[in-house]
């Protein structure tokens, strides 16, 4: 899905109907707004094609009939070098994505408990193992999966509770009204609920009301990106170096 988000939003700048503001941010220009009227329905590869100076926005000529290149066809498989490495890069991650989700799945709900008691630490809570964090996952354990702190010396504890549900299994308003009850039965007025599918909008709406117990919900896309993001059950396969033109070397006092 990221690829080929990449690959519309660099289509869509070709064109001219949208334009980079800053980094990963776009906004509609003029000639965007006059085809969202003209295409109601969906803007289509060859609408694009049609725009005038469509080819020279690529930098491809097209082929004559000896083969030759000459102005004015442009290719579909015409991008930016970096744009490409960008693209692959996302669709790599993409599937590196689903890959660690399918591993989280098969393993036991107690290794989960502890997979994300890891994943906390990697962000910072407390400092090792032994001195911040603790699995407590077991029966008659009142919905708390475990415990961090929240400070190296352990003035502030935060429960934990680890829901190992199928992607498509919402958690819903009930779970979450369960575990803060259990927390407030700990005297604890912090928790997360992480989960590996996701929350609906009850459950959502519920924790933005905000009351005195603090919760934080992680859902599955968000718990998988946090595990690549500190290299959690994962590790790095190749680095690639991209070097560019030092133009300060080249240039004559």
């Amino acid at each position: 899905m990221q690829s080929r988000t990449g690959w519309s939003m660099t289509y869509l700048t070709k064109g001219g109907l949208i334009e980079k503001v800053s980094r990963g941010q776009y906004r509609i220009t003029d000639r965007g707004r006059e085809f969202l009227v003209r295409f109601p329905s969906g803007i289509s590869h060859q609408n694009l094609r049609d725009i005038e100076g469509w080819e020279q926005q690529w930098g491809i000529n097209k082929k004559n009939s000896h083969g030759d290149a000459t102005d004015g066809e442009a290719s579909e498989t015409a991008v930016a070098p970096i744009e490409l490495v960008e693209n692959g890069i996302q669709s790599l991650r993409s599937e590196l994505a689903g890959d660690v989700l399918k591993n989280i799945l098969a393993q036991s709900p107690t290794f989960f408990e502890h997979l994300v008691l890891d994943v906390l630490l990697a962000i910072g809570y407390g400092g090792s193992r032994e001195s911040a964090a603790a699995h407590l996952g077991k029966a008659g354990d009142e919905g708390i999966d475990g415990r961090v702190n929240q400070d190296a010396l352990g003035l502030d504890q935060i429960m934990v509770q680890a829901k190992r549900y199928a992607p498509d299994r919402p958690i819903d308003r009930q779970t979450v009204q369960a575990f803060i009850g259990s927390l407030a039965g700990q005297g604890v007025t912090k928790g997360i609920l992480l989960t590996t599918s996701y929350f609906n909008e009850n459950a959502l709406e519920f924790v933005r009301r905000g009351s005195n117990t603090k919760v934080v919900l992680v859902d599955g896309e968000q718990l998988v990106d946090l595990m690549l993001r500190y290299h959690i059950g994962v590790r790095v396969s190749r680095t690639v170096e991209i070097l560019e033109l030092d133009q300060n070397y080249f240039e004559i006092d």
